[in-house]
C-alpha cells in the first residue's frame, strides 16, 4: 500500500465514527502538527454523524457551524445529534460536539432529496490548472533542510488532501502585501469509494484549509512570523451539485472584510471542468500578538 493510500485511508477511518447509542457517535482525532484539533476534522465528523441519522437518498445541501472551544487531540470527540425535523423534502439536524464534558462545536445541517429546477452559476476564474502548480509537499521538500531532523519525517509526511497553490503563492513563500484573493487546487490523494456522503464530508474537511489565511493577504501576515493568532470562529457551507473529492477541485477564495481582529472569508469550489459544486463562508480570528514590554 502506498503512503498516499495509507494517508487517505486514515482520513476515511477518522470519518467513519463509532455509534455509541441512538443519535450518539464518537470520533477520534488526528495530529496535524498544530496545538489543537483541526477544525475541518470536526466539520467532517459532525456532518457524517448527522448523515448517519438521515435517509440515504437525502444529501446535505447546507451546514452552519460554530467553533466554541479548541479541541484536544489526545481525547475522542462525542457527537450528539438532535433530529430537529423530517419533512417531505427536507431533513434538519443539529449536532453538538462534546469533549471532556463540554461542548466544543455546534452545527445545524439540512438535507434535501433531489428535485428538478432552474440552474445557473457564475463562471470559474481563468487561472492556471493543477498541472502548472506546485504541490505543498514539493514545496516542503525544498525547505526540509531547515527543519530539525527529529521533526523532518513528520513535516514531510503524506497528507490525505493534496494542495497545489498558484505559482509564487505557496504556503512557504515570503509574505507580501497582495489583494484579498487566493486560488488553490485540491483533491484527495487517492481514489475514494463511490459513497457521495463520504465525498461531502471530505470536502467539508478540506474547506477549512487555507480559507482564513485569505484575509491575511492585504496585511502581509503569516503564521510563520510567530506574531499571529488565528482560529476558525464559524463556518457555513452549501453543496450545489454532485462532485468527486478525489478529482481536482479549484478553491477560489476572497476576503471582503477584516475588522475587530476578525477576518471574513468566502470560497467557491469548482470542478476542473468549471462546474460550481460548493460554496463556503467563514469568519476567523486574526489577532496580532503584541510584544510584551
Amino acid at each position: 500500500m502506498t503512503t498516499k493510500r495509507k494517508a487517505l485511508n486514515k482520513l476515511v477511518k477518522l470519518l467513519e465514527l463509532e455509534q455509541l447509542e441512538i443519535n450518539l457517535f464518537r470520533g477520534q482525532s488526528e495530529n496535524i502538527g498544530g496545538p489543537r484539533v483541526f477544525g475541518g476534522q470536526v466539520l467532517g465528523q459532525a456532518l457524517m454523524a448527522a448523515q448517519k441519522t438521515v435517509e440515504l437518498e437525502r444529501k446535505a445541501h447546507s451546514l452552519h457551524a460554530y467553533f466554541l472551544l479548541p479541541g484536544d487531540m489526545e481525547y475522542p470527540i462525542v457527537y450528539d445529534v438532535d433530529r430537529i425535523r423530517d419533512g417531505g423534502s427536507f431533513t434538519s439536524r443539529r449536532v453538538v460536539a462534546i469533549q471532556k464534558g463540554r461542548p466544543i462545536f455546534s452545527m445545524s445541517a439540512s438535507f434535501h432529496k433531489h428535485e428538478d429546477g432552474p440552474s445557473h452559476q457564475i463562471d470559474m476564474p481563468d487561472i492556471p490548472g493543477p498541472e502548472e502548480c506546485e504541490s505543498d509537499l514539493e514545496a516542503k521538500k525544498k525547505i526540509a533542510h531547515k527543519v530539525p531532523e527529529k521533526m523532518r519525517d513528520f513535516f514531510l509526511r503524506e497528507r490525505p488532501i493534496e494542495i497545489r497553490n498558484m505559482p509564487g503563492e505557496g504556503m512557504f513563500e515570503k509574505p507580501r502585501k497582495k489583494p484579498p484573493y487566493k486560488y488553490m487546487w485540491m483533491k484527495a490523494v487517492s481514489k475514494l469509494p463511490d459513497d457521495y456522503h463520504l465525498h461531502q464530508c471530505i470536502l467539508a474537511y478540506a474547506s477549512d484549509m487555507g480559507l482564513l489565511s485569505t484575509s491575511h493577504n492585504p496585511h502581509r501576515l503569516s503564521f510563520a512570523d510567530g506574531n499571529l493568532q488565528g482560529a476558525s470562529l464559524d463556518h457555513g457551507m452549501w453543496f450545489h451539485r454532485p462532485f468527486r473529492a478525489d478529482e481536482w477541485m479549484l478553491y477560489a477564495t476572497d476576503s471582503p472584510s477584516a475588522s475587530d481582529a476578525r477576518g471574513f472569508n468566502r470560497g467557491s469550489v469548482y470542478t476542473k471542468e468549471g462546474i460550481l459544486v460548493a460554496s463556503a463562508v467563514q469568519e476567523g480570528l486574526v489577532r496580532i500578538i503584541k510584544n510584551k514590554k
